[in-house]
């Protein structure tokens, strides 16, 4: 079948400012008052014609809107009928919830049978249809043509960092190690807020660990996530195109590796006797991850046209969590099911 896969239309700036201001140097972080990132200013207008999409009379259309944007125009032609004179054409819209009504304030339908969407919800999603009627000519009967469409929701999928580091570490029941923790978390998450990401730590756990032909030493092992702040939480932080969320990611993933970068680089540079508590050369591990949020998933089968999309799942599938894809479920008779009951 036929799909589009719409956006929205992003404009403005964003301002990148320069790293976190704290100093610890006592534990071997350095100072990043002194780190050479400075401010900078980013900016890209990215515009886009409306997107208009025409039915077919043999198969279903599919058609892909980015939650919470603006929709592309929904014709209620064919191809062909679009290129041909039509004498008083008549136009009635169907959707999940029944008839369509041109007033209303976030589905409008043109005086040429356009559908479109200023706002599309979760719940928006589902099977319309169009009912024409039109005559070729003006001696000619009155014809009838039937069009349906399957307009799903879809959202960029929740791409986020992990990250794993080690440090030589205190004892491990002691308080300087949980002390030294929240301050690490305080600097990673200033680091990268004015990118609007978050630094979440997933896990933190202290080992002995038997070093090779010496002794044992203390060591914590960090596992921390850097992701986009959601839209839901708040406002969204930028509608500029250098400010989608994984060119955001990216930038932030840089400025967190430097920032280790340069904990090895004071150390380096240090006359005195090691911290007890430092970061240890080269533990420093990243992996790149890509979920769906719940009720969505990827399917590059059922939708060629939008692979990477994390497009709302269809009655008969669900996401309980951030998977990738909708699990079936033969019970769920809803678009963006969670659950399966």
């Amino acid at each position: 079948g036929w799909g589009v896969c719409f956006r929205g239309n992003p404009r403005g700036n964003a301002r990148l400012r320069g790293a976190a201001a704290d100093s610890v140097q006592a534990a071997g972080l350095p100072d990043l008052n002194s780190s050479p990132i400075g401010p900078g200013r980013l900016g890209f207008r990215l515009t886009q014609d409306t997107v208009k999409i025409v039915g077919s009379s043999n198969f279903p259309v599919k058609v892909y809107v980015m939650l919470h944007q603006k929709s592309p125009h929904v014709l209620c032609v064919t191809q062909r009928l679009r290129n041909s004179e039509l004498i008083d054409p008549s136009f009635q819209w169907h959707g999940p919830k029944g008839k369509i009504i041109s007033e209303n304030s976030t589905t409008q339908v043109t005086s040429t049978g356009s559908l479109i969407f200023q706002n599309f919800e979760e719940g928006m999603s589902g099977v319309y249809t169009c009912f024409l009627e039109y005559k070729p000519t003006v001696e000619e009967i009155v014809k009838n043509l039937q069009l349906k469409y399957v307009i799903y929701a879809y959202r960029e999928p929740h791409y986020y960092y992990q990250f794993t580091a080690r440090y030589h570490a205190a004892p491990c029941n002691s308080i300087y190690n949980i002390s030294f923790e929240k301050k690490l978390l305080q600097i990673l998450s200033k680091l990268v807020l004015d990118l609007s990401c978050e630094v979440s730590l997933l896990k933190s756990e202290c080992h002995h660990v038997k070093m090779q032909r010496a002794g044992l030493q203390n060591e914590l092992f960090f596992t921390f996530s850097v992701s986009s702040l959601d839209t839901e939480k708040g406002p969204k932080p930028c509608a500029d195109h250098n400010c989608e969320s994984s060119k955001r990611l990216s930038k932030a993933k840089n400025l967190i590796e430097r920032f280790f970068n340069q904990q090895v680089e004071v150390l380096g540079r240090r006359a005195e006797p090691l911290p007890e508590i430092y970061y240890i050369e080269g533990t420093l591990q990243m992996v790149w991850i890509n979920r769906c949020f719940p009720g969505y998933g990827m399917n590059t089968l059922k939708h060629p046209k939008c692979p990477e999309c994390c497009v709302i799942c269809s009655p008969g599938s669900y996401n309980p969590r951030d998977g990738t894809h909708c699990l079936q479920c033969n019970s769920s008779l809803v678009y963006g099911a969670k659950a399966c009951l």
